[in-house]
């Protein structure tokens, strides 16, 4: 991550706060807990695009830069970065603030592969405007 590096300036896919009950034992909150997050926001993205149901198929490059703690507020970003016929890739940054700051860092970033599916659970085009 880059010094001074900001979050981008479009509005986050989801912003949620960490709690407790997210936490290690050590008081930082779980990696699968920030992952499913960004699971969330990119398949908020993903249904949107794909207008249905669409599935995760892979996560790609996925490193932890800082620790989450509780309380922290978790900003995350999804922005389509390649469309294939049944196929989206989904750029996914997550980003915290400490509650009572406006510092920010960026916490980690993947690339979330999905793919739409239909009703019989099998790959389907995804639907234009």
């Amino acid at each position: 991550m880059n010094e001074g590096e900001q979050p981008p300036a479009s509005e986050p896919a989801i912003r949620v706060v960490a709690m407790p009950a997210d936490t290690n034992p050590y008081g930082d909150i779980f990696g699968g807990w920030l992952m499913s997050m960004m699971d969330s926001a990119a398949g908020t993205v993903a249904a949107r695009i794909s207008k249905g149901r669409a599935v995760t198929v892979a996560v790609d490059g996925m490193t932890f830069h800082k620790p989450v703690k509780v309380g922290d507020v978790v900003s995350v970003y999804a922005d389509v970065i390649e469309t294939g016929r049944s196929s989206l890739k989904i750029d996914v940054s997550a980003w915290r603030r400490v509650r009572a700051s406006e510092d920010v860092a960026k916490v980690t970033h993947a690339t979330f592969t999905f793919v739409a599916i239909g009703d019989d659970g099998r790959p389907r085009a995804i639907l234009g405007d």
